[in-house]
């Protein structure tokens, strides 16, 4: 009877500890929970030298959900570049929108018929 009571135990404290481990993972969230914390899809056109010519530049879209005005994700983005990558940085232009919008009304203008 000890016997079975000592793998009981030992199966149930394996399995809290592969409960806290599932919970304490971070789970990657969607698109619409990061748009309902505040996220707005970011767009960043990025110009940097190329690195075996200089004095070319070459464009780098980057896009994720980000939050406005700050836009962390993207400043993390650009360090590891500039402390990580060849191509020096010429420019970074950003622009930002909210998907979730409250619906717009607006009145029709023409009323067309068609046979």
């Amino acid at each position: 009877m000890d016997e079975s009571r000592r793998q009981l135990r030992t199966v149930a404290s394996n399995l809290a500890g592969a409960l806290a481990l599932l919970t304490a993972r971070e789970v990657p969230m969607s698109g619409l929970m990061l748009q309902l914390k505040q996220y707005r899809l970011t767009t960043a056109e990025i110009l940097y030298h190329m690195p075996d010519h200089p004095s070319l530049l070459q464009t780098y879209l980057w896009q994720e959900y980000d939050l406005a005005p700050q836009f962390p994700t993207l400043r993390k983005f650009l360090d590891f570049w500039s402390h990580n990558l060849d191509g020096k940085l010429h420019s970074v232009k950003v622009s930002s929108v909210d998907l979730l919008t409250p619906p717009k009304w607006r009145n029709a203008q023409e009323l067309l018929t068609l046979h």
